[in-house]
């Protein structure tokens, strides 16, 4: 039984180094709002703030198993960056960085490194990541989008539908004493006039209403989504789920989530070789990027994500810009109103959509809020 232990004991990983920072360094550190890491000279991580842990989307416990170099290729730049910090034991910095390798995909990063007298060869490393900023941007637009549309969808619900039935019932009067050659084009008139019809509906689906609410469990409705993709468009791919079990219920509206997830997982269903294809879906909890809400002073915080990971081709690089948009796909025959009316239902729940697509990997990310606090029944006012 001892000597049991004691391999036991021998074969644990190691236990990460204490932090060399003083109690009140660590406490600063840690409420900055960038990523905040502390080096040795071998570049393993001694400290990693929480926006650390979500900037590469590691946990601190695991970042202090690591070196950074397990992170980054050999001749990234930033290795360059804490050299000079070591050999000149000063400040230096260094902007619009590209971090990118299999385990980070990071762009127009801003990096400061100070050198940390306490620890040999240690550094002090902030990142600040422009892709945040990049994002909300995005999401700005994604808005903007989705108003244009809602007016669009208006003007041709009235103006559109109204004559276009006037069309139809024409054609329908003209069928009944045409030639049979005539009567085919009353046919061809009336199922382009339904098509007409069923676009402009879909429209109105952008259409501004008031979005109800509630805690949704995120993993009933990723299940209920697989168990449709399974039972039909995706029976001959595999759908793989990476769940968080300790994950909050998110505040959103469950019927919407599902329409906003089964239409990303089809679009990932529709890529990926039927042969060779695997979809993911994965949850995490996330310190999560907090935003100011437009005119007012309020800022959301947006911790749970959900991702769907597909490693089919990827999206061309000349839509990904617009991929939100109305009337943008890369589909033979498409609409391009899917991921226009993804990003509006995602925005109308409070929440932030983003895509990180690359030849073998594709990841639609949602960035969605918790339930509010409840008031404390028992609190004095």
């Amino acid at each position: 039984m001892k000597a049991g232990l004691l391999a036991r004991r021998r074969i644990a990983p190691p236990q990460p180094a204490a932090s060399p920072l003083p109690p009140e360094a660590t406490a600063v550190l840690g409420a900055l709002p960038v990523a905040a890491v502390v080096l040795d000279g071998e570049d393993r991580f001694h400290f990693a703030n929480p926006a650390a842990e979500l900037f590469f989307q590691i946990s601190a416990a695991s970042l202090a198993m690591l070196s950074l170099r397990d992170l980054l290729l050999p001749d990234n730049r930033l290795f360059s960056l804490l050299d000079q910090v070591r050999r000149y034991e000063a400040p230096v910095s260094d902007h619009d960085l590209s971090l990118e390798s299999p385990r980070l995909r990071r762009f127009g990063v801003g990096a400061q490194g100070a050198p940390l007298p306490e620890l040999e060869g240690g550094v002090v490393l902030t990142l600040q990541d422009a892709s945040t900023a990049q994002m909300l941007d995005r999401q700005l637009n994604f808005r903007g989008a989705a108003r244009g549309a809602s007016a669009m969808a208006a003007m041709l619900a009235h103006e559109v539908k109204n004559p276009l039935s006037g069309i139809r019932g024409a054609a329908q009067l003209l069928e009944q004493g045409a030639s049979e050659g005539d009567r085919e084009l009353c046919l061809l008139i009336q199922d382009e006039a339904d098509r007409i019809k069923n676009l402009v509906e879909r429209m109105d689906m952008f259409s501004e209403r008031p979005v109800e609410r509630q805690e949704v469990n995120i993993h009933e409705v990723l299940d209920h989504v697989r168990r449709i993709a399974l039972t039909g468009f995706a029976a001959q791919l595999r759908i793989v789920q990476e769940y968080d079990p300790s994950l909050p219920p998110v505040w959103g509206n469950r019927d919407l989530l599902v329409q906003v997830l089964l239409n990303l997982v089809k679009n990932a269903a529709e890529a990926v070789d039927p042969r060779e294809g695997e979809i993911q879906l994965i949850t995490a909890y996330h310190h999560g990027v907090r935003i100011a809400v437009p005119g007012s002073s309020e800022r959301v915080h947006l911790p749970l994500q959900v991702q769907v990971r597909d490693n089919g081709p990827g999206i061309p690089e000349e839509v990904r810009a617009t991929l939100f948009e109305p009337f943008v796909t890369t589909k033979r025959g498409g609409q391009g109103l899917g991921l226009a009316l993804v990003a509006k239902l995602v925005t109308d729940q409070g929440g932030l959509i983003e895509c990180d697509s690359r030849p073998g990997r594709t990841v639609f990310r949602l960035s969605l809020p918790m339930p509010p606090r409840r008031a404390d029944p028992g609190a004095t006012p």
